[in-house]
């Protein structure tokens, strides 16, 4: 039996082939879609590097005492993995096979009070898992119905402490350099609150959707613009007709 002040020892090691992973789906429609979400505005503002891991639902593996434990947060981004992909495509194993997440993410969902378990004995809460077992340097709980962010810091005595955000309401995550915050809104015929990311000066980092619109926008003014300039030609011309001028067009 493990005590949480016990000494335990933990390694690294890759998940057995034979190993039966949870295939349980998941218990709130709403994660696919703020998880996707996170992960492509990343990618349109090139935040993800070539070699960078963002995991949903995903395997995040240690091995603690001998045995195996397998957490797989709702969202979560490693940014760096050693390995090629094709080695990671069941689970991912930090130090192993990269580096340690610097930040994991739960959705609250119907299993109520599983995020904040702290439970060492096996097998091990998540909680206790991102924090004693993987020390991830964050640690976000996210209540999507009504819009409640946590967000955790692990300080130097390996500890999670929540986080105050700032007059934004937004959480500065240091290891991406990027703000966590919530945003209400629609996407994908879902509407309600949602994570989004914000850099450090302030502006939000769009989805493909947003920069479809603002594109679209912005030829839409670039028509107008354009027709404006014509009439003001056409107009021109005029007058100079009406002076006996005839114009070069």
């Amino acid at each position: 039996m493990l005590a949480k002040e016990a000494t335990y020892k933990v390694t690294w090691e890759k998940l057995p082939d034979d190993f039966i992973l949870d295939d349980e789906p998941v218990d709130n429609i709403s994660q696919p879609p703020l998880a996707a979400a996170l992960t492509e505005s990343l990618v349109l503002k090139q935040k993800l590097a070539p070699n960078a891991l963002t995991t949903t639902n995903y395997g995040i593996c240690a091995t603690l005492n001998g045995q195996t434990v397998v957490k797989a947060p709702d969202w979560g981004y490693v940014p760096s993995i050693k390995v090629p992909r094709s080695e990671v495509t069941r689970s991912y194993t930090p130090r192993l096979q990269g580096d340690i997440p610097v930040i994991v993410m739960e959705f609250i969902s119907a299993t109520e009070g599983t995020e904040y378990s702290s439970k060492p004995t096996y097998p091990p809460g998540k909680w206790f898992f991102y924090e004693k077992i993987l020390e991830v340097p964050n640690y976000a709980i996210f209540e999507p119905d009504m819009g409640v962010l946590e967000v955790y810091k692990l300080d130097s005595l390996k500890n999670y402490q929540l986080q105050t955000p700032d007059g934004n309401n937004r959480y500065w995550i240091t290891e991406m350099n990027l703000f966590l915050g919530v945003w209400q809104g629609t996407r994908e015929n879902r509407t309600g609150y949602w994570l989004r990311w914000w850099d450090e000066n302030g502006e939000l980092l769009l989805w493909g959707s947003e920069l479809a619109d603002k594109e679209r926008q912005r030829a839409d003014e670039e028509r107008q613009r354009a027709d404006e300039e014509r009439q003001r030609v056409e107009r021109l011309a005029q007058q100079l007709r009406a002076a006996g001028i005839e114009p070069e067009l």
